[in-house]
């Protein structure tokens, strides 16, 4: 048995020469924390529940393994029947798996595909056909091709779950369970996350044999080299402070994250207004559109990107200077996935959150998810107290409640937290589905208006006149 062993050097690992070959030209020279302690374990076979931050090489910890093995069988893939299947929660964590592949793959007949939601079923069924050894995918477009009967799970041998928390919060439990009903018993299995909340020890109890435990950072912490700023402010000023921090601050790529679709909307519109190469990245926009947002980003042809959350775990660029959080997150790991896109690999990071006066409630869930206390900048024309009852003490995690004592409330004024809704891909917004009312109590009382009267507690409409002594009601009522 495998002991959690440090290497120095991909060598050591025992992978195959052409990912030897791929590793270097890559540019990757030394092993990372996290794959010098899973692939050892991954090479033999073992189940693995890994815990990592984002930004520290788990792609490659569980590709590369994936790929030494597949080199090994040398085996022509068949039809609709992958050896490999690797879960992501969103599309853009799909394509950047892909990508991964792709990159140590050079000169080998190891065949895959990616396949999710809003891309073309003929074009996903044609390479199934052809043979894949990998399919990369998310859940509901996964499950699609195999209640199709486009794919085939008898041959699979190796599933992963990647950023599994990211799937439990997007609603994906049922499907993934389902999916794992299905395979063959003999698979290997892996799980990776960047959090190891209960709901995630539950998944994993349920699906690892025996597995071997990786754990490179501490739960729900972030990259040592972010550095973590609040500023304070009255809800009104938020674009005037964004100005002030483009004006005042050193920043050269910049994401930026709301809380609604229609708000990164709202804000890239205004900041292209003022010359700034600016794009905005969520759900509602077409697919095509979001990748080549995110390949501009990448590029440099804009360096602003507006994000909602469903972007936290898409976006793989390694030199984004700044993140701000426009809205603050409503929970503690929606955070730690935020800034993770900051600080990484080494680099210096800045995170810098805009709190209203009205949100002092939601800056100390966060500080009790990344475990300090978070800096609060007062230099700037805009600042606000804020409240210091609400703001509690240091390190205490508290759900949405204001002050104990007090029912629970998101929006720092005792009440409850602002309603959002989900769309497909788990992002909020405010707008209810197209079959729920915004106005059931109003829409009830006109229609018992337009029946003409009310109904007894049989149910059926009165036909006795309205009472009264009054001649001018009498008519008003006729």
């Amino acid at each position: 048995m495998i002991k959690d062993i440090f290497v120095t050097t991909f060598e050591t690992l025992g992978l195959s020469a052409p990912l030897l070959r791929a590793v270097e030209t890559e540019g990757f020279t030394a092993p990372t924390p996290v794959q010098n302690q899973a692939i050892p374990h991954l090479m033999n076979g073992f189940d693995l529940m890994g815990v990592a931050q984002t930004g520290g090489g788990k792609t490659a910890a569980f590709v590369l393994p994936i790929l030494h093995k597949l080199m090994e069988e040398d085996k022509k893939p068949k039809t609709g029947s992958p050896r490999c299947i690797i879960l992501a929660p969103t599309r853009e964590l799909a394509q950047q798996t892909g990508e991964a592949i792709r990159s140590f793959l050079k000169g080998q007949r190891i065949f895959y595909t990616v396949i999710y939601g809003g891309s073309p079923y003929r074009q996903q069924l044609a390479q199934l056909q052809r043979g894949v050894h990998i399919v990369v995918a998310t859940p509901g477009r996964l499950m699609d091709h195999i209640e199709r009967g486009s794919l085939k799970l008898n041959d699979v041998n190796t599933l992963v779950l990647d950023e599994a928390d990211r799937m439990l919060d997007m609603g994906f439990i049922h499907e993934v369970k389902k999916l794992a009903a299905k395979l063959p018993e003999d698979k290997q299995t892996v799980m990776f996350s960047a959090t190891m909340s209960k709901a995630v020890r539950g998944l994993a109890a349920g699906l690892l044999n025996k597995p071997k435990q990786v754990e490179v950072a501490r739960e729900n912490t972030v990259a040592t080299t972010i550095n973590h700023r609040v500023l304070c402010i009255k809800h009104k000023d938020k674009y005037k402070l964004l100005d002030h921090v483009f004006a005042n601050s050193n920043l050269s790529k910049v994401l930026i994250f709301t809380r609604t679709k229609s708000m990164a909307d709202r804000l890239s519109e205004s900041l292209s207004r003022q010359g700034r190469k600016v794009d905005a990245i969520h759900g509602d926009r077409q697919q095509s559109v979001r990748q080549r947002v995110l390949k501009n980003f990448r590029s440099g042809h804009i360096d602003i990107l507006v994000a909602t959350d469903v972007a936290a775990r898409g976006i793989d660029v390694p030199d984004i200077s700044h993140v701000i959080n426009f809205d603050m997150p409503l929970e503690g790991d929606s955070y730690v996935h935020r800034i993770g896109r900051t600080g990484r690999a080494g680099a210096e990071g800045h995170a810098l959150s805009f709190c209203t006066t009205e949100e002092a409630d939601l800056l100390q869930v966060v500080e009790g998810t990344i475990k300090k206390r978070v800096d609060v900048d007062r230099d700037h024309p805009y600042h606000a107290e804020l409240d210091p009852v609400k703001r509690g003490n240091s390190g205490a995690k508290r759900r949405f409640g204001g002050p104990k004592g007090r029912s629970g409330g998101g929006n720092g004024n005792g009440g409850s937290k602002p309603r959002l809704f989900k769309n497909k891909d788990g992002e909020s917004h405010n707008r209810p589905s197209d079959g729920e009312s915004r106005n059931r109590p109003q829409e009830g009382f006109r229609k018992k208006a337009r029946t003409g009267g009310f109904k007894k507690s049989g149910g059926k409409k009165s036909s006795a006149p309205l009472r009264s002594n009054n001649p001018d009601r009498k008519r008003r009522a006729a």
